[in-house]
This record gives C-alpha cells, structure tokens and sequence, in this order.
C-alpha cells in the first residue's frame, strides 16, 4: 500500500492497520512462502477455502480446476467443502459450520453458487428439511462488514459502462434478519433492554386496527459502518471514482446513523485526497448524498461509470442487481464478502453474482450442447486465490492468475468466447475452458488482433419486440414511421432517461 507515493494520513492509518493484520496471519502462514514449487514443478497454492456447489456451474468450475488450476498448482493446502443440498442434509449442516470455521482460520474463501431449497425441491431431492442460504451464517461467522459488487470489464468489448462503478452494501443488519409475526387487532410495544441492566426504554408502541397485520422487527447495527467506510473510499480513491453514499434519510430517519459515520470517516481521512484529485469538482468538493430513489435512476443514465456508491443492506442488494441489468448481466459483476478476523485481518469470500444456471444444467442433462460463460466464477476464483497469495507473502500466484485473465479476455475479444457473447459461432461450455487451457500452458497468452472489438450479440430472446413496438409509437409523435432528433429528445425528456449537462445529485 501506498508505494511510491506519499499517503494521505487516511491510507496511513489503514496502512498500518493493514500491515499489521497481514503481518500477524502471514507469520501462521509463512511455510507456504518458504515453499513455492513442488517436485513436478507446480507452484504451491496457499492455503485457501474453495467451496463447492451444485449444478452447472459445480460443472464447469470442476473442468476449470482439472484443467486450469490443477495442471499448474498443488493444491494440498487447500481445504475443499461440498455446499449442496444433499451435502448440507445428510451432515445436518455440519459441513457448513466447518466450513464457516474453515473460512475464519484461513481468511480466504472461494464459493460456488448454491440452492436455497424450496419446499417443492426439497421433496423433489428427497432432503430432510429446506435448507435455508447460508450466507448468513457465513457473514455472522466472518465478522461481515460489507459486500463489495463490481463491473468486471474486457478491453476491445463494450458492456453497459464504461469505467468501472464499485459498490458496497452494508453485509449486515435490515430486513434479512428480521423477526415477524402476523396478528390482529391490538396493540404493538418494542422494548429495549440494556445489556448492563440498566432501565428499559420504549423503542415504539403503535395501535394496530385491522384484523390481520405483519408486525416486523430489525435492526441495523452501525459498529462496523467505519470499516465499510475506510474499504469503500480507498477503493474509490484507487480506481479514481466519485464516491456516493445512499440511503432514505429524508424519510428513513433511523438511516442518519449510517449516513454520519460514513461521512466521519470520510471528512477526516479522505476529503482532501479526493479534492486533490479533483474527483469532488460536481460535488462542490464535499461527499455527495444520494437519496435511493434518485440512485436507481441516476443507475441507468450514468453508463459513463466512473462512479462508486455505499447503501445499506437491503438496498444494496436491489441497487446492484441494477447495476448487472446495465452492464449485460450478473455475470459481468463481482461479488465479495469482507470481513474482519480476531486479529484485524480481511477475511474474503469471492463468488459470482449469479445463480448455478439451473436451466444449463438441465440441458446438459439431457445431451444438449450447452455454452455457459464461466467470466464470474473465473474472476471469484482469481481474486480468492490472489487474497490467499496476499495473506501468505506468495507473488507468484497474482502473476499466473492474472495469465488466466488475459486468457479469457483474448479469447473473448478475438470471437472465440461463449455464445451469449459471441453468438453461434461462440465456444461450447467444455471449448472455452480448453481453450482457455490452452492459452494459458503458452509462455504467454497470444493477444487478440490490433484494434480487435467484439460487441456482445443481442439474444432476440431478451427482446420484447410489443414492448418495442409501444415504445417506438409513444416516441414517434408524428406517426410518420421516423423518429426525427426532436422527437427522440422529447421522447426521452417525457420518459426521464435524457442525458444532462451535469450530474445531478441531492446533497444533504
């Protein structure tokens, strides 16, 4: 951190915060450093958690290991667990508290998408009970401090922005967590009693009329939000994106808290950083506010990027899902779990954004040619094994992993990827990751031709040609089969989606 140029006292402060837990989880780990090839020639993989699955992308994740990771690192240090549903049922969810443990011991993890069984797959897979997800337990056990969703982006192929848009959502806390109950008339007192024993205070009491009611309780705990802030602005500050902060205060009054301790921390570590490299300049140089309501609009009209945005939970997760929808889809985006160990160290599980590709799966199944694009995974098992190699002194596996990157990416640009991005022609599921393979036993990665751009095919299945159609009348204003440059800005204006001169943000 902050080699070569001078810190500001903000990246001074996490600097030796850092160094200090590196330090500590690096000297338990200092064997794997010591050792970094084996006798056949393979670099030795640090000490990882990689997480199985189910479904297609247990598939493909099981050729990228056999032909990716497996041809070029030993890895014994890793420790491997089988997440899926008859996994899960047959230890009674032991293998998920190991796993957890495991998580927590080592600091990185990799994990494959997984089913949250209904009750409907539950009797289908014949499982005892529907296992509920088990990110919670995973964010409980790894101290989660938030979960950081970025665009993944590939020189030479345009996707929904531009720059790159980071974002954080709080790991912890909102409507997940809650405790509900559906009652009657009546009436509803939330207490509060204080861990001292000290004398108990009403939270909210409210009479409630109608027959049949939900009554819902949640908290949000704001202890680490000043950790979510220092991983949030630096990341920003590093990728050189205005930061915005999200939340519903105007009319959410509990969600100040969140909103004053992100602005603490930025206000005495980061500010001037960020004015210096003018980054603050539509923002009258002060951290902007966005309430969430304008965030899921200004989300579809600044495909620019260049930006970064922090809310809570919940709305985290709604606003994210935006963010894949304008960039392609979930698997153009990341998807990283940050906690915190005992000893202040980064604990961090990467995954992809999507599901395990159900549909895929069943086609596969049937002896269909499948073409999944493994890009999300791909990045997840990269930035895992790059966080091991962090925390065990290995530099080594950053610079194969990053190898893996290029390869991918070439392949893509020069029309040799999966079919949702280059059409029929595109590789089968089993061909692209040979491909890849084959790329990656070179000395280096053959690059794609100069100047070489691939924009991604437009499935006409994705396409509502009546929803189309609708639109195309509601813009033409004259009905005359055209749409002249005044009836689109009109168009466009009525429909709120129109460019503007500035941002435009809601300070507070």
């Amino acid at each position: 951190l902050c080699v070569g140029v001078e810190c500001q006292p903000g990246y001074r402060l996490m600097t030796a915060t850092l160094v200090r837990a590196f330090g500590a989880r690096a000297r338990l780990m200092a064997p794997a450093r010591r050792s970094l090839s084996t006798a056949a020639g393979k670099l030795k993989a640090p000490p990882m958690v990689f997480i199985r699955g189910e479904e297609m992308t247990r598939y493909c994740m099981d050729l990228i290991l056999k032909d990716w990771i497996e041809p070029n690192f030993d890895v014994s240090a890793w420790e491997f667990y089988d997440l899926s549903c008859k996994s899960r049922d047959d230890t009674q969810d032991q293998v998920l508290r190991d796993a957890v443990a495991a998580g927590a011991r080592i600091g990185a993890i990799f994990k494959e998408p997984t089913i949250t069984p209904t009750e409907e797959q539950r009797v289908a897979l014949g499982l005892k009970k529907a296992w509920g997800s088990p990110n919670g337990a995973m964010r409980r056990g790894w101290n989660g401090i938030t979960i950081s969703r970025d665009t993944i982006h590939i020189e030479g192929m345009p996707l929904g922005y531009k720059r790159p848009v980071l974002f954080e959502r709080h790991a912890v806390g909102g409507e997940y967590g809650a405790g509900y109950s559906t009652v009657g008339a009546g009436k509803v007192l939330t207490m509060f009693l204080p861990k001292d024993g000290g004398n108990a205070s009403i939270v909210d009491q409210r009479e409630l009329q109608d027959e049949n009611n939900a009554v819902v309780t949640y908290h949000n705990p704001l202890d680490n939000v000043p950790d979510l802030a220092h991983h949030f602005f630096t990341r920003c500050l590093e990728a050189e994106v205005t930061p915005y902060v999200v939340t519903k205060k105007t009319v959410f009054k509990w969600q100040e808290g969140f909103w004053q301790a992100m602005k603490a921390v930025f206000d005495e570590h980061y500010r001037q950083a960020y004015v210096d490299k003018g980054l603050l300049k539509s923002c009258g140089d002060q951290l902007p506010h966005l309430i969430s309501d304008a965030a899921t609009m200004q989300i579809i009209r600044w495909t620019d990027g260049g930006f970064g945005m922090a809310a809570h939970n919940y709305d985290g997760d709604m606003l994210t899902d935006e963010v894949a929808q304008v960039h392609r889809s979930p698997g153009f985006i990341t998807s990283n779990l940050i906690g915190k160990a005992a000893d202040g160290s980064m604990i961090k599980e990467f995954e992809a954004s999507h599901g395990t590709v159900a549909d895929m799966w069943h086609a596969h199944l049937r002896g269909e040619e499948t073409s999944f694009n493994p890009l999300g995974m791909a990045e997840a098992l990269i930035g895992a094994m790059n966080h091991a190699a962090a925390l065990a002194d290995a530099p080594e596996v950053p610079q194969f992993t990053s190898k893996i990157r290029a390869a991918m990416h070439a392949l893509m640009v020069s029309g040799r990827g999966t079919r949702d991005l280059c059409g029929p022609s595109g590789l089968t599921t089993e061909a692209f990751v040979a491909a890849v393979a084959e790329q990656i036993a070179q000395p280096s990665v053959v690059p794609p031709p100069p100047d070489a751009e691939l924009s991604p095919v437009i499935d006409a299945m994705d396409v509502d040609d009546d929803a189309m159609r609708s639109l195309w009348n509601e813009l033409d204003l004259n009905k005359d089969g055209m749409i002249s440059y005044e009836e689109l800005k009109i168009g466009l204006k009525k429909l709120n989606l129109h460019p503007k001169k500035a941002l435009t943000m809601l300070l507070d």
